[in-house]
């Protein structure tokens, strides 16, 4: 099927002090997030001048995916539009239609299945076009790219790196942490078509940046960046809560790998490298976070062979997988509808 246009989407960010409150407001409408938490969050900006790291780091992936497909054949334009803060989706969306896209591909900063993760994204695209018209393009996704190479192999080799940082005469004693962003439990069960698809993605990529990078190592996969109202049970453990317990076990390094994210985000670089990292100088563990793919050429060619996949008669002699869980091209109808939102709830 022939595609007019690429269409990066990705969660947005505020880029100056009195963008932080009108953002999470946006973030969290509808979530019943305490307001004594939103304030919290509103103070990790803050501690960055007000600015989210996600917008230069979607610019620096905007940049590198345009240079891909000029240098490697593709010919189509890349857009950007974002699900909470500027250039908002729908307004990318008026452009598309302005600029006489009929049909655009959209690929998603997030590599996993699961409502927050995918199905919002979905339902995201099209509010977007309900808000254009009946002229808004028709916007497909590309599949979620949880165990493709350019995803996996990248924050291997920066689980290798971050080892090379720690004392190798401490090996025996450190353990791997793969972490990833806390979603209800409710949530987590619903994701996929038959429930669970979250926690099992992340699990295989954790077991296959394990094997790649350091088979040698205990790991465990936890989780981090927790917002919604107390008495909602969401995945545990907590990163902080993981570590407190890794000293009693003879653990003395952490190398802690975020594969639940494409890129430093706002998540990343407070709840890892500021508060865990805090948490772990208190325990007296040695702690390295590991990087992420980013703008990584190999993440960046993941890109253009998503968009082969769809737009190519041997698509499907294109792809690349490392993992063993099935998966799908287009979600199917009810994949992660939370519970309250299915018919007869």
């Amino acid at each position: 099927m022939a595609y007019d246009a690429l269409v990066l989407v990705s969660f947005g960010g505020p880029e100056r002090p009195e963008d932080v409150r009108p953002f999470l407001q946006n973030v969290t409408r509808g979530r019943g997030v305490p307001p004594a938490r939103l304030e919290e969050v509103v103070q990790h900006y803050l501690h960055f001048g007000g600015v989210s790291p996600i917008n230069q780091q979607c610019r620096e992936l905007l940049a590198a995916i345009r240079a891909d497909f000029a240098g490697n054949g593709v010919d189509l334009p890349v857009y950007w539009g974002n699900r909470n803060w500027d250039p908002m989706l729908a307004d990318t969306v008026a452009q598309l239609r302005d600029d006489g896209v009929k049909r655009a591909l959209a690929f998603v900063t997030s590599a996993y299945g699961g409502y927050s993760s995918c199905r919002q994204y979905q339902e995201d695209i099209a509010a977007a076009r309900a808000a254009v018209g009946p002229d808004a393009p028709v916007i497909e996704k590309l599949r979620q790219f949880w165990d493709h190479p350019g995803f996996v192999q990248p924050h291997a080799d920066a689980v290798r790196a971050a080892l090379a940082q720690l004392d190798p005469a401490r090996r025996d004693s450190t353990r791997l942490v793969f972490t990833a962003h806390s979603v209800p439990t409710s949530m987590a069960a619903t994701a996929g078509p038959h429930g669970g698809r979250y926690t099992a993605q992340l699990a295989e990529v954790a077991r296959l940046v394990h094997a790649a990078a350091a088979p040698d190592l205990p790991y465990d996969l936890v989780w981090q960046s927790r917002s919604g109202p107390p008495q909602v049970p969401w995945l545990e453990p907590d990163i902080n809560d993981h570590l407190a317990t890794l000293p009693g076990q003879g653990v003395t390094a952490v190398v802690v790998s975020p594969i639940g994210f494409v890129s430093d985000h706002l998540e990343v670089v407070w709840d890892l490298d500021t508060e865990a990292l805090d948490t772990a100088k208190q325990l007296g563990l040695d702690f390295v976070r590991a990087g992420t793919p980013g703008t990584d050429p190999r993440f960046v060619a993941m890109v253009r062979e998503l968009v082969l996949e769809r737009t190519t008669p041997d698509g499907e002699r294109l792809r690349r997988r490392l993992g063993e869980l099935p998966m799908w091209d287009t979600c199917p109808t009810a994949c992660c509808v939370p519970p309250a939102r299915r018919p007869g709830a």
